[in-house]
């Protein structure tokens, strides 16, 4: 049994769940028990013929039984029973979920309700959509775990109290929520890109999701220029994914990547749309990423790398969206311009921020930099304690691999 096609399926799962029943916080249980139920009986019986269709079924019905068993839920019950007849709550999963229409935008939106605070919507669209776990999403919003699944499960009672219904979205829905759907995508492809944890560096069933659904996105607002920049962004990363790795899955790191592998057909797409979005004139923290990507893509060689250009879009995407990770590669193009002191000193105002506390880029692009500056004792140290920091093997291999060089 493959654990992508369930995480591909999950999300398939809850949203023809919820759409026929309507309770979503019910639905992403009874979702997340059948998957459960798969996970043990599949291997021994066999992947079913329509395994969608079986965790619909299987979903459908722990929801009901879940509806029936509490009495809390009687007046819910009854008034669903006015609108459905008795047959309608058994209905097979042909008829509640193998509909040619994709649910996943609409699962996506109704994440983003609102009623919830932007942190809220996206950790619960993470976990309801791109399949995230809680760990996962916890190292990606740079929250402690405890405090991310409070979140999850605070997000999907407010959902509940109300009163959301899975419904297709109307206009003022994409206006309204439009900006946390996007940080959303940008997160998924982030973890599927370099993956916070396990033994493969990327995971390409999440960057692919992003991709494929910053692209619905994109096609439903074509107006919208971070939407485009966000898709822009996407390709011009993504296409350098071949290069990424080594035979045995190693990492590579960019300055060292053959080049000749990147997709040349993804990165003029990316362009393009780029130069599109640029064209509305409402540069936007996307946008100015996808320039940064689309200059690393266009030089032919590393050291053919426009650096002082890449360091004045860092400067202006700090200006529009102040973070640590912006101030962390914004340190790489400093010191690439005025040398690695300079980049060290920009380093030292992350120090006292909380957000980057544990966090092992800090250390190794410190350890880097250090290298670089010619202090190699420094370096190595630093590159071990950002091996002990990350749940990555590739990244944990990579940062001992230049731990032992700095040694030397």
């Amino acid at each position: 049994m493959s654990a992508d096609l369930l995480r591909e399926l999950a999300p398939q799962v809850l949203a023809a769940v919820t759409r026929r029943y309507g309770h979503f916080d019910e639905a992403e249980d009874a979702t997340q028990e059948a998957l459960l139920a798969a996970t043990t009986q599949w291997p021994a019986e066999g992947v079913p013929d329509n395994p969608r269709g079986w965790l619909i079924r299987v979903a459908s019905r722990r929801l009901i039984d879940h509806l029936r068993s509490e009495q809390s839920r009687l007046r819910r019950e009854t008034a669903l029973a006015t609108q459905t007849t008795p047959a309608d709550w058994l209905a097979p999963a042909a008829d509640i979920g193998d509909t040619p229409s994709d649910d996943t935008l609409t699962l996506l939106l109704l994440c983003c309700h609102p009623a919830l605070t932007a942190a809220s919507q996206i950790a619960l669209t993470l976990r309801a959509v791109g399949g995230l776990t809680t760990a996962e999403i916890a190292h990606a919003l740079l929250v402690p775990e405890a405090t991310l699944a409070q979140r999850i499960s605070r997000a999907k009672q407010r959902i509940k109290d109300a009163g959301a219904r899975f419904e297709p979205p109307t206009p003022d829905d994409y206006d309204g929520r439009l900006r946390a759907v996007l940080h959303v995508l940008y997160l998924i492809f982030n973890e599927g890109h370099t993956a916070s944890s396990g033994a493969a560096l990327q995971r390409t069933d999440l960057a692919t999701e992003a991709i494929r659904l910053a692209r619905t996105l994109h096609q439903a607002r074509t107006d919208d220029a971070e939407a485009a920049g966000l898709l822009a962004l996407l390709l011009l990363t993504d296409a350098r994914r071949a290069a990424r790795t080594g035979p045995a899955g190693e990492l590579v790191p960019l300055a060292e990547q053959d080049r000749s592998r990147w997709d040349r057909r993804m990165i003029h797409q990316g362009v393009m749309l780029l130069t599109a979005a640029l064209a509305h004139r409402r540069p936007g923290p996307y946008q100015i990423q996808a320039a940064i990507a689309a200059a690393h893509n266009q030089a032919a060689r590393a050291e053919d790398t426009d650096w002082p250009h890449i360091l004045n879009l860092y400067e202006m995407l700090q200006r529009l969206d102040d973070n640590p990770v912006v101030t962390l590669n914004r340190a790489v193009a400093t010191a690439m311009v005025y040398g690695p002191k300079a980049g060290l000193a920009l380093l030292e105002t992350l120090d006292s921020d909380s957000r980057m506390t544990g966090n092992h880029r800090l250390a190794a692009v410190r350890a880097h930099l250090l290298h670089q500056a010619g202090d190699h004792q420094a370096a190595a140290a630093h590159y071990r304690a950002a091996a002990q920091q990350t749940a990555s093997i590739p990244e944990r291999e990579y940062l001992l691999r230049q731990a032992r060089l700095a040694s030397r």
